[in-house]
């Protein structure tokens, strides 16, 4: 047994490792030179030499007698070398597997048999601003798949109509073993004659034909909260992908999308609008009238107010989703020249003119470069 390399050495490991130590090296050699991820030449070799030297140096009494007799210990029957498997190397090959590919061979994952929740579903509804603002019920209608009302999901005739199914005896799967060079191993799968239901049904439902549940067109009365904003979603139980083996439906979500408004603009729960005034009310001041979510509120525009002023009324904007605070309103006042004037006007804006004389605005303005 000269040829053989030395266990330790196989694992890069010195004599003294600890049990700790070469169950990690064996589990990160093994995955490394494992012929179904490894295609390399002579990977198939280095890891049947890494599963032999593990194979001894995991078990206690195996690595005592190597400790002492070196390879011949496995020759004078110590220990059954690589091919037994008895100290642990099947559970660690699984353990590498599950880490690796999400399950090892000897025990694969299993399809759930029983009850399931559906999946949930995503729709985007459209709403009219002010009715995110004060909220509504809206009707929307949606195809469903629920559980058949005659046989309330059995997909059978009669109760009778259901046996366990013969292939997998009411387990909705199948083992199946296969021998190798590196041992036997099973695997589950999804059973082909019930398809995982562990049922048999002889007499189908006559009106869902055996399916278990009814495609409908429903109509569902949304209730849309007042204040909701824009991407916001809403949850109705029920109303997603069907269940299966009797489980559940998953939920509705609705996202909703807030129309713009033609002057309205929120931010929050504040609403800002933008105001034309005359050159003349903001020189002399006014009162108008203001638009807000909540009808007309009298603003009293100051005699000399600039464009860009903003005003701000209280309360005037929208109710919080969650709590009883009430958002404002920002009225921006944007000065515009009347360009439509009559002749009397024109007469009128002459003389102040004249009157001004050399102390306009842009005069005054000048002046300050001099």
């Amino acid at each position: 047994m000269a040829d053989k390399r030395d266990y330790y050495e196989v694992l890069g490991l010195s004599k003294n490792a600890t049990e700790a130590e070469i169950k990690k090296a064996y589990r990160s050699l093994a995955k490394k030179y494992h012929p179904d991820i490894n295609k390399e030449k002579g990977a198939d070799i280095k890891f049947k030499e890494v599963q032999e030297a593990y194979e001894v140096l995991s078990d206690t009494q195996k690595r005592a007698n190597y400790d002492q007799f070196g390879h011949a210990s496995t020759e004078q029957g110590f220990g059954q070398g690589f091919g037994g498997f008895q100290s642990g190397g099947f559970e660690d090959i699984n353990d590498i597997f599950g880490s690796f590919f999400g399950g090892g061979f000897g025990s694969s994952q299993r399809r759930q048999s029983g009850p399931r929740k559906g999946e949930d579903r995503l729709m985007q509804l459209r709403v009219d601003f002010m009715d995110a603002i004060f909220g509504k019920t809206e009707s929307i209608s949606l195809d469903v798949e629920e559980q058949c009302s005659e046989c309330i999901g059995s997909g059978a005739h009669s109760k009778s109509d259901v046996q366990i199914c013969p292939t997998c005896n009411g387990k909705g799967q199948v083992t199946t073993q296969q021998r190798t060079p590196f041992g036997v191993f099973q695997s589950s799968s999804v059973c082909p004659e019930c398809q995982g239901t562990g049922k048999k049904i002889l007499n189908k439902c006559h009106k869902c034909h055996g399916r278990g549940y009814e495609r409908k067109r429903v109509t569902v009365d949304v209730k849309i909260p007042a204040g909701i904003h824009s991407g916001q979603q809403l949850r109705v139980p029920g109303k997603g992908e069907r269940g299966t083996q009797g489980g559940p439906n998953g939920d509705l979500y609705i996202e909703i999308l807030v129309s713009r408004h033609k002057y309205f603009q929120r931010e929050g729960n504040n609403i800002y609008i933008n105001v034309p005034v005359s050159a003349l009310d903001a020189t002399l001041g006014c009162k108008i009238d203001v638009p807000t979510v909540h009808g007309d509120v009298e603003l009293t525009i100051p005699s000399g107010t600039q464009t860009g002023t903003q005003f701000r009324l209280k309360g005037k904007g929208v109710k919080d989703l969650n709590s009883s605070n009430q958002g404002d309103q920002y009225v921006e006042v944007k000065i515009q020249v009347d360009d439509k004037l009559s002749r009397e006007e024109k007469e009128l804006y002459e003389k102040l003119r004249n009157i001004k004389g050399k102390d306009s605005i842009y005069d005054r303005f000048k002046k300050a470069f001099k």
